[in-house]
């Protein structure tokens, strides 16, 4: 049986629930449409800062925040666009801003659909008419989110869009990837590197991008939780982002269609005409034993 209640709580909570897989996905649209909870048989699969995320100066650190229009950050958090210089900061905005609920379902499945939409605040960072409409689906150990940019403004639309999902883990070392790709960039050297099976948990930050993968899906197995999730995503998600932090409880491997800094650059930015929308998916699949 589906379901999907609201809670009031510091944020107003939408949970979407699976009562015959024991499945609960839980949204905050006023705190960037983000997920913040998702849970199958009972079991946590992503990790929250709580004390981040009840502060609303700071970014949210957990979760899948939504990264728009840019992906990672920009030199000096700028962009010259028509001769403007223009300001914004890592990831873009859509993670901060408030989104509008403007669908729900409790029948064969479980969603939740929410939009957010250029408004004068955004035009400030970003000179272009856009609608953002994410679709939210739980089907037992299944989450898809799906997602659609519109350009509804009469010039073209540069963009990147991206996914940051934390994934909760208790000890790196006993997790086990595959991940399509045999070199990836570290991001803070620019440095190539080989990629075999792994990463070194010993240094204080991991921060790399996989941009040449052989086929568009991921897999995780976390030995200590007997948990395998699998990362499927579609067209124009190219590239894989692997990021953690010594110290805490969680690993992001995250979707992007293009590089640090493609606003600048054009390095696979996506430019979408007047009136043209862009379709994807993203799915995850846990799998407990």
């Amino acid at each position: 049986m589906f379901e999907v209640s609201q809670h009031p709580s510091q944020y107003l909570t939408y949970a979407l629930t699976d009562s015959a897989t024991d499945a609960r996905l839980e949204v905050v649209p006023e705190r960037g449409g983000i997920i913040t909870r998702w849970s199958v048989q009972g079991r946590d699969i992503l990790y929250l800062d709580e004390a981040r995320f009840a502060d609303p100066s700071l970014s949210v650190r957990g979760g899948i925040p939504i990264l728009f229009p840019i992906c990672g950050n920009l030199p000096n958090n700028a962009y010259t666009y028509n001769g403007q210089t223009y300001l914004l900061k890592q990831h873009g905005f859509a993670r901060d801003l408030p989104w509008l609920v403007t669908h729900t379902e409790a029948l064969d499945r479980a969603s939740i659909t929410l939009n957010l939409s250029s408004s004068d605040q955004t035009r400030a960072l970003y000179p272009f008419e856009f609608s953002l409409d994410f679709t939210y689906i739980l089907e037992g150990n299944r989450l898809v989110l799906q997602q659609q940019v519109t350009n509804s403004g009469n010039t073209i639309m540069p963009f990147s869009l991206g996914l940051h999902p934390y994934f909760s883990v208790s000890d790196k070392a006993r997790l086990d990837f595959d991940i399509p790709s045999t070199q990836y960039v570290d991001q803070r050297t620019q440095e190539t590197h080989a990629y075999m099976d792994g990463f070194d948990f010993s240094q204080d930050e991991i921060d790399v991008l996989f941009r040449k993968l052989s086929f568009q899906s991921a897999t995780v197995e976390d030995f200590r939780e007997n948990l395998k999730l699998r990362l499927d995503f579609d067209d124009p998600y190219t590239m894989l982002v692997f990021w953690t932090l010594k110290g805490k409880d969680f690993y992001c491997l995250e979707p992007w269609t293009g590089p640090r800094n493609a606003l600048n650059t054009g390095d696979h930015l996506i430019e979408l005409a007047p009136g043209g929308t862009v379709r994807t998916s993203f799915r995850i699949t846990a799998q407990l034993s």
